[in-house]
């Protein structure tokens, strides 16, 4: 944690408890992260696209331009984080820096600076890698495929632990130099590679996509689906879909590639060897879907960091409590509220208690800003933030309780894309029953002490101790039985002298 624990202000409540910088074979970047341990948040991400791999396969170089560039950059990063007292610094390089032969003269320069890199083997790059995606998508089974400049790192992951990691020096620095401009002779070259490679795809396993290309051919693929969704992280993939999408990649010419939202220079030149090389991969380990991930070897080194009690965490919940919280929604608040409301509105699927806790949190965080942006600002959390371990059917539902929480009851039609009717309207009534709830006494202890929401012979039944029946008014009536009606119940409303503990 920073010694000043961000009391400027810099980060909006949010404390820059540790940096990382990453040297790789395409850049060099410094992220700093805070907010939640088990869901860190990125609080400043600067890079410096010094390409330092680009020679590699020539001479076995760093270049000399190349290496100015990265230390010019690693010295504002030195001043940088001096200035905001951030003492956890991780520094890493990888393939570049690791096969070439001028590489420790370069880590020397590094080090005069006042960092402490640390060189990273090929298999401690592919297997930090996996514990990424393990962080971001618990229960993950299936082939890490880590794609960067140098090297294409290959990782089994299976009942939370990596297996054993290869490295390949196929990474999109060298992917030219293997196809000699010809993409038929690219593909030979791959095919023969991956034959003598020793990884596998464990049964039924999924195929995890981690560096910037892949994030890049997803933006693509999301672009060319005209989705509403804008984050990659996530991204689903049948192989089927995926050998269609980089058939059409591979053929693609860069200045047209560039010309799509958020594809860079850099990437588009890059995507269409990118798109052979999944095409080998695909058909190689025939993986059951192929999943993007935004975590990858940073936040791989952060998780493996981690206490086992706090990698146990649920990572959604993690990150929502902590966004929540600096918006008004405690999360003891919202677990107050969520056990109010769960009788009437319980989760109807074995594992939806936690979207539903996360959206009474969204859903209560939305309240604290303005009226006629809540909605819209709700639903722009649900389906465009970085969440972890959702899918888009759970981010739809999301969305839909934010709607119910608001009296939104027509739900846009991209949640309808995203969802089935059942599952939004499941969601709608979580928004409902928080409504009522939050409506019911301002939020306040006393108001949820003193009150009760149960289900009984076909009928909702709101009961008020005697002392707070004056709380049951026109808003609260009306809230009841839309509340009701959307659950074919018939609402009542009983006073009683005290409620039960």
């Amino acid at each position: 944690m920073g010694r000043r624990d961000d009391r400027e202000g810099l980060f909006s409540g949010n404390k820059p408890h540790r940096a990382i910088i990453d040297i790789g074979s395409n850049t060099v970047r410094l992220v700093v992260y805070g907010g939640a341990p088990r869901a860190p948040g990125i609080l400043l991400n600067e890079k410096v696209q010094a390409r330092l791999g680009r020679d590699i396969g020539r001479d076995g170089k760093l270049a000399k331009d190349a290496m100015h560039l990265a230390l010019d950059g690693l010295a504002r990063y030195r001043l940088l984080l001096h200035d905001l007292g951030i003492e956890r610094i991780d520094v890493v390089a990888t393939a570049a820096v690791r096969d070439a032969s001028n590489g420790p003269a370069f880590l020397k320069k590094v080090r005069a600076l006042g960092f402490a890199p640390r060189l990273l083997s090929g298999e401690d790059e592919a297997i930090t890698s996996a514990f990424g995606v393990i962080g971001a998508f618990p229960g993950a089974h299936g082939l890490v495929a880590d794609l960067g400049g140098g090297s294409l790192e290959l990782v089994p992951v299976s009942a939370e632990a990596p297996g054993d990691a290869e490295s390949l020096p196929m990474g999109t620095l060298r992917l030219p130099e293997l196809g000699g401009g010809d993409r038929a002779t690219l593909k030979g070259a791959l095919k023969k590679a991956l034959r003598r490679s020793q990884a596998a795809t464990p049964e039924n396993g999924n195929l995890y996509l981690v560096g910037g290309t892949w994030r890049a051919m997803a933006v693509y693929a999301m672009e060319r689906a005209g989705t509403v969704l804008t984050d990659p992280h996530g991204l689903t993939l049948t192989s089927e879909e995926a050998l269609s999408l980089t058939r059409k990649l591979a053929r693609s010419a860069p200045a047209r590639l560039h010309e799509m939202p958020r594809i860079s220079t850099m990437r588009s030149q890059m995507l269409p060897d990118a798109a052979v090389l999944l095409q080998v991969l695909v058909k190689r380990f025939q993986p059951r879907r192929l999943i993007v991930s935004a975590w990858g070897l940073r936040e791989g080194l952060l998780y493996s960091q981690l206490e086992p009690h706090v990698q146990a965490r649920d990572p959604l919940i993690s990150g929502v409590s902590n966004f929540a919280i600096q918006r008004g929604a405690p999360p003891a608040l919202a677990t107050r509220v969520a056990g109010w409301t769960v009788e009437a509105a319980p989760p109807l699927r074995k594992g939806d208690e936690r979207l539903r806790m996360a959206a009474t949190m969204l859903s209560l965080a939305a309240m604290q800003i303005e009226p006629n942006l809540r909605i819209a600002q709700g639903i722009e959390w649900a389906l465009q933030k970085r969440w972890l371990a959702i899918d888009n059917e759970g981010r739809a539902m999301l969305a839909a309780a934010i709607c119910g929480n608001g009296n939104a009851l027509d739900l846009p039609a991209e949640l309808k894309r995203l969802a089935p009717a059942e599952a939004l309207e499941e969601a709608l009534c979580w928004g409902l029953a928080t409504r009522l709830c939050r409506r019911l006494g301002a939020r306040s202890m006393r108001s949820l002490e003193a009150s009760r929401l149960s289900v009984e012979d076909g009928k909702l039944v709101l009961r008020l101790e005697r002392d707070r029946a004056a709380l049951y008014a026109t808003p609260t009536e009306k809230d009841l039985n839309l509340l009701a009606g959307r659950l074919d119940l018939k609402p009542a409303m009983e006073v009683v002298d005290r409620l039960p503990d």
